[in-house]
């Protein structure tokens, strides 16, 4: 029965390569079997799913940016820990390169100061440029992963529309996996064979962990109407620059050189003012794609008077920024001061830190509403 049964599976898939003009009636016997043996093999390996995706240019995008990101998936054991097999694992996309090209700018202007390294000459940039782009990359791709996650309810219709139903499901399923099991284990690996990873990196890249799951269940609850805490909101505000403090211990152990914990406290300070101001600044955006935003959740907490509670945060913020700032070296402290004042120009923020005044945007106390009017006009 088996075997009439591969038979009859043989005969209807013949007669639809026929009917697509794949194959002719004049077309040898065993060449026909051959081809169709093929395809049920590639269907069996779930190819054609893939090449499917690939076919069209989106689709072809969202297929080698998911294969980028398949990271520790498939990771065995212990004993695979090599070079090889991390130059394998830990891989980055081209996507995820261009993403994050604005951040290393930032941080090379930003931050090379504190290791008193001139970012306007190359040759001090290219030395260490190789693993601050392959580690903000990589967090870049995780960060991309994350947001697929938040939003795979849309992401799920727009695979559904192509009928791929099943091949989106398993991509989601891919993706929780993939913060499941430890998400910075390959890049870790690379950094620890090149002897660059600490404990305190590794501690932030737990802090990257915490950060995205914090801001999936922030964004689901306010969604889903749910209660939120400030607790929360302001534990994922400080969390978030966790990529800038990897970078910025990457370049200490790259040097060389001790951690200077003024410089990092000070930095930690400010982080927080910038996140809060480009929260500010990409206010409405963030409603609209259902991201993390300090002032969305203090709307969704307070109401009316989010405005009022957040500028309690921002004072207290300032206040030990000015005090720290005090504390640096006077010409470093010049510097940084310069370089902000030239991020605030160039980024068009006109909520920044520390220069100039702090701009609230209009509340958007009806997200649902919002967005509905913002598709539909009329």
């Amino acid at each position: 029965m088996e075997r009439l049964r591969k038979l009859e599976e043989m005969q209807r898939m013949m007669i639809l390569m026929e009917s697509h003009g794949i194959l002719t009636n004049s077309s040898d016997h065993d060449s026909t079997r051959f081809v169709a043996n093929l395809i049920f093999f590639l269907m069996s390996a779930g190819f054609l799913e893939e090449a499917s995706l690939c076919v069209s240019r989106e689709g072809y995008k969202q297929h080698t940016a998911e294969k980028a990101l398949q990271l520790n998936v498939e990771y065995k054991s212990d004993s695979d820990l090599s070079q090889t097999n991390f130059g394998q694992m830990a891989m980055v996309g081209m996507d995820a390169m261009q993403r994050s090209n604005s951040t290393l700018e930032d941080f090379c202007r930003s931050y090379f100061m504190f290791h008193g390294l001139d970012s306007t000459q190359p040759q001090q940039i290219f030395r260490y440029l190789p693993v601050l782009s392959f580690t903000e990359s990589y967090i870049y791709q995780l960060d991309s992963l994350n947001e697929k996650m938040l939003n795979s309810t849309s992401y799920e219709v727009a695979f559904s529309e192509r009928g791929s139903k099943d091949a989106d499901m398993r991509l989601i399923s891919m993706f929780h996996n993939v913060f499941k099991n430890d998400p910075f284990r390959p890049l870790a690996g690379v950094l620890e064979f090149h002897g660059l990873l600490t404990k305190r990196i590794e501690q932030q890249f737990k802090c990257g962990e915490e950060y995205w799951a914090l801001e999936r269940g922030l964004c689901s609850a306010i969604i889903d109407r749910k209660e939120i805490h400030v607790e929360d909101v302001i534990k994922a505000i400080h969390l978030k620059s966790f990529d800038y403090r990897v970078l910025n211990l990457l370049l200490y152990q790259l040097r060389g050189e001790q951690v200077n914990e003024l410089h990092m406290d000070f930095l930690s300070v400010s982080e927080f003012l910038v996140e809060v101001a480009d929260d500010l600044f990409d206010y409405e955006d963030d409603v609209v794609e259902n991201n993390f935003n300090i002032l969305r959740m203090f709307v969704r907490i307070y109401g009316a008077s989010a405005p009022t509670m957040l500028a309690k945060h921002i004072t207290e913020a300032e206040e030990k920024y000015n005090a720290m700032l005090k504390t640096l070296d006077s010409q470093l402290s010049l510097n940084y001061q310069r370089r902000c004042e030239e991020a605030t120009k160039e980024g068009g923020n006109k909520s920044g830190h520390p220069l100039g005044t702090w701009s609230i945007p209009p509340l958007i106390l009806d997200e649902e509403l919002y967005r509905s009017n913002l598709l539909d006009p009329k």
